[in-house]
C-alpha cells in the first residue's frame, strides 16, 4: 500500500488545516488507519486513529477535542481536520496502516506514508 499524504501549511494559531492521506496499491476498507507526528528534536508520537468502518476514532489527549480522524473508503482516503491549532502542533505528520486500531507505536505499523509539514505561528 501506497499513502501520499497532503494539505500541509504554515498557518497563525487558532487556524484550521485539513490534512488528506491517499491510498493506493491495496485494499484501503482493509486497513486501520492512523496519524502520527514528529516535531524538531522529539520522538514521533500518536495523534489518532480510526478503524476499518470509520466507527471507532481514538485521539491523544492534546489534540482531543480540536482534532477529527474521518476516512472515505470510497475514495480511499483518510482525514485528519484540525481546529484551533497552537504552536506545538507544529511537526511533520504522517499516515499510517496499522495492525489495530490501538496502535500508538511504530511497531505496529504496516505502512508508512510521507509526511507533510505542518507549521504554527505564533
Amino acid at each position: 500500500v501506497q499513502l501520499q499524504a497532503s494539505g500541509g501549511g504554515l498557518v497563525p494559531t487558532g487556524d484550521s488545516l485539513r490534512l488528506s492521506c491517499a491510498a493506493s496499491g491495496g485494499t484501503f476498507r482493509l486497513y486501520d488507519m492512523g496519524w502520527f507526528r514528529q516535531a524538531p528534536g522529539q520522538e514521533r508520537e500518536f495523534v489518532a486513529a480510526i478503524n476499518r468502518s470509520g466507527v471507532r476514532t481514538y485521539y491523544t489527549d492534546s489534540v482531543r477535542g480540536r482534532f477529527t480522524i474521518s476516512r472515505d473508503n470510497f475514495k480511499n482516503t483518510v482525514y485528519l481536520q484540525m481546529s484551533s491549532l497552537k504552536p506545538e502542533d507544529t511537526a511533520v505528520y504522517t499516515c499510517a496502516a496499522v495492525d489495530s486500531q490501538y496502535c500508538r507505536g511504530s511497531a505496529c505499523v504496516k505502512y508508512w506514508g510521507q509526511g507533510t509539514q505542518v507549521t504554527v505561528s505564533s
